[in-house]
């Protein structure tokens, strides 16, 4: 299995359920509804991610998806499906940002159900404006820039609707790299809250 970018053994773990059985420790912690969104934002994980999204929303159950992120970014095209899937679905979707949640997964991380947005203490994010280029005509280079900026707007203005600050703040802080750490990001409105430590993480739910 590839994480991040790298293949990687993945866990098993020993699941009961008419009989005993051993399942890679992703998809068991799925039945729990806690998805892992790990490494580079491209059209792989999103249609991972999505798939997840709407199998989770499929179930009968009471709590949260939880969407545990650790990832510098990737593709705007690939988050915003990501994120127009949370924001669609009917489950209320926590966010924890372990390790790092930079550039789209600091949207992604920022996008989660208010008052389920964590980080852990160490955790740092990231956000900035959207990066690219152009080549070609000159004709063409000109659409895309076209592009481009309404790319930036549209991100600066999910920033703004989930964070609560303003749009000239927003547009500032992200005209450069703007880095956080958890206790900032909470101040900043990006997350809620820290994960501390002895407080636990997973909280288990029983399906209905």
């Amino acid at each position: 299995m590839k994480i991040g970018g790298r293949a990687m053994a993945v866990p098993k773990t020993l699941y009961v359920s008419h009989g005993t059985e051993s399942v890679d420790i992703y998809s068991r912690l799925l039945d729990d509804h806690i998805i892992f969104l790990t490494g580079d934002i491209n059209d792989d994980m999103a249609e991972s991610i999505v798939a997840q999204l709407l199998y989770l929303e499929s179930k009968d159950f009471e709590g949260d998806i939880q969407i545990y992120i650790n990832s510098p970014g990737g593709l705007i095209t690939s988050g915003l499906a990501i994120y127009d899937a949370m924001q669609c679905i009917s489950c209320s979707v926590a966010t924890i940002c372990v390790g790092q949640a930079a550039s789209m997964a600091a949207v992604l991380l920022s996008g989660g159900t208010e008052g389920k947005r964590m980080a852990f203490p160490d955790a740092r994010m990231l956000i900035h404006q959207p990066l690219g280029g152009a080549q070609g005509q000159a004709s063409d280079i000109v659409i895309r820039a076209q592009e481009m900026g309404r790319i930036k707007k549209r991100m600066n203005e999910i920033l703004v609707y989930h964070t609560g600050q303003p749009m000239e703040i927003i547009q500032k802080d992200t005209d450069r790299d703007f880095f956080l750490t958890a206790e900032e990001a909470v101040k900043y409105g990006l997350i809620d809250g820290i994960v501390r430590a002895g407080e636990g993480i997973v909280k288990r739910e029983k399906s209905t």
